[in-house]
């Protein structure tokens, strides 16, 4: 399973409220179950981050990490998500993670963001700008959800 990650779940790893909910996603990760896609705007927030915050993803196996760049076609993509009022502009870091996840289809997105990211009237409009874009369906869930038994 390709799971991208948005910033939210690093930090969800230290938040009381998220961490039981968080470790165990990584600890499939840390077991070779799953690969964490990271992107080099998830890598930008990180730089604001507690240390940590920032060694903590260093510390996972490089093996089960797959690197993205944030692309122009990306970039246009979350661009169409602001201007069809998915979300306001200032969501577009937001909108940015989801266009990239969408793009390198990833089977997943990980986010603990309610409000512009795991929210179902959100994923159905990013969701339906993707098909009629020629994108496919993007999941977004809480890493909670992804490995529920």
């Amino acid at each position: 399973m390709r799971i991208y990650l948005d910033t939210s779940v690093i930090g969800g790893v230290f938040a009381k409220v998220f961490s039981v909910d968080t470790k165990p996603m990584f600890d499939r990760v840390i077991n070779k179950e799953a690969t964490i896609l990271v992107s080099t705007l998830l890598e930008a927030e990180l730089l604001r981050a507690p240390i940590h915050v920032k060694n903590y993803l260093q510390s996972l196996p490089k093996s089960q990490i797959e690197r993205l760049e944030l692309t122009s076609e990306a970039l246009k993509l979350a661009d169409t998500y602001i201007s069809e009022k998915v979300v306001g502009k200032t969501s577009l870091i937001d909108c940015q993670h989801i266009a990239i996840a969408t793009i390198c289809r990833a089977d997943v997105l990980a986010s603990w963001n309610f409000k512009h990211i795991v929210n179902l009237e959100r994923i159905r409009g990013y969701n339906s700008i993707n098909l009629r874009h020629g994108y496919p369906l993007l999941e977004i869930r809480t890493p909670k959800e992804i490995f529920a038994t």
